[in-house]
């Protein structure tokens, strides 16, 4: 039990500085130095480092801005967790100076910087940073400072709704960044886009990569037409006895999850069989393995 204990903490580190990896490369190619800042905290933190001119370096004010709050996140909340986000946000906030180490340039010094740029390098960094977010959220249900700052209040006034806080964070930023960056509407609206982008990003990835649809196939012969989807489609299928109020009369459904090129085939299937009708919605996420074997 120990040894698989430090197998999974060493997991969850290696875990946390890959995600720091993912978000720390997309701040340094494509927003440190373009003129727009990404949500939360980490904003703040962006702004602040504009705001003073480059004097102070951007690694250190994410590291003043972000540490606070996981060392009282694992004094208060969950020590694991809290230890968790410290190497995470580590690891993010020196990616930069790594990158600079080797010699790297970013996006729009590498390229002429004009408005499409900065949108692009928006984009990008809407979308890097968002695979990186959904890493640590899927995994550890936290991915930054404003989760830190959520799970206190939460801590102190159990009683309250937390969830305007991040919405706070993130309108803050985004009304700040005009005003920092020259009251030009291009900023705002990168940091607008920036978030909106990373957002997407995450729910796709807490979505889950191995998505599948769910047929629940309501028919009067379902040794036939469930041996013909277990044969064609290779996957297994599951018989619920059902009762049909407007007829009164006994049917089976059958339940069936398959893969989205898988559709089409279905479709064949089910209406080759009379008497027979469906439904299906999307699965988010399929454990295990559902197909069935040969």
């Amino acid at each position: 039990m120990k040894h698989l204990s430090l197998k999974t903490l060493l997991c969850d580190i290696l875990y946390a500085v890959l995600a720091g990896v993912i978000v720390g490369s997309a701040y340094h190619f494509f927003q440190n130095s373009n003129g727009f800042a990404p949500g939360g905290v980490g904003g703040l933190a962006t702004i602040t480092h504009h705001l003073l001119a480059d004097k102070v370096s951007w690694s250190i004010l994410m590291i003043a801005f972000n540490l606070p709050i996981f060392v009282l996140v694992s004094a208060f909340v969950d020590k694991k967790l809290g230890a968790i986000l410290i190497v995470y946000m580590l690891v993010q906030s020196f990616m930069p100076q790594c990158w600079d180490l080797v010699g790297s340039t970013p996006y729009c010094l590498a390229n002429n910087a004009d408005d499409y740029n900065v949108v692009f390098a928006c984009i990008a960094t809407g979308v890097i940073s968002g695979f990186g977010f959904s890493m640590m959220l899927k995994r550890f249900g936290a991915s930054g400072g404003t989760y830190g700052i959520s799970a206190l209040i939460k801590k102190a006034r159990p009683e309250m709704n937390i969830a305007y806080v991040s919405f706070i964070m993130d309108a803050s930023v985004v009304l700040i960044a005009f005003f920092v960056y020259g009251m030009k509407i291009t900023p705002a609206m990168c940091t607008l886009l920036n978030l909106f982008i990373a957002n997407v990003i995450v729910d796709h990835g807490l979505g889950g990569i191995k998505e599948g649809y769910k047929f629940e196939i309501v028919t009067k012969h379902p040794e036939e037409l469930s041996a013909e989807l277990m044969q064609r489609l290779r996957h297994g299928v599951t018989e619920i006895k059902v009762h049909g109020m407007y007829s009164d009369t006994d049917r089976y459904m059958l339940v069936c999850i398959i893969n989205k090129r898988q559709i089409g085939e279905m479709m064949k299937i089910i209406k080759a069989h009379p008497e027979t009708f469906a439904s299906f919605e999307k699965v988010s996420e399929v454990f295990g393995n559902f197909k069935r074997k040969v």
